[in-house]
């Protein structure tokens, strides 16, 4: 894998995860409006996993 693949599929990980944190915060606020506590609870899950995965990636950049 060339140096610029490295970097592409670094990029599509931090888009993808990016995503994952976008689409739990707006699972966690369709939730609230509808008063579906199952949703909220999937968009908070949802929303810490790709903020976890953000924070690892940072944490790998810094190396």
């Amino acid at each position: 894998m060339t140096h610029e693949g490295w970097r592409t599929t670094s990029i599509a990980k931090k888009i993808a995860h990016k995503a994952e944190a976008i689409k739990g915060g707006a699972k966690k606020t369709i939730g609230r409006v509808t008063g579906s506590r199952r949703l909220q609870a999937e968009g908070r899950g949802d929303q810490v996993k790709g903020n976890t995965k953000q924070a690892g990636e940072r944490q790998l950049g810094r190396r």
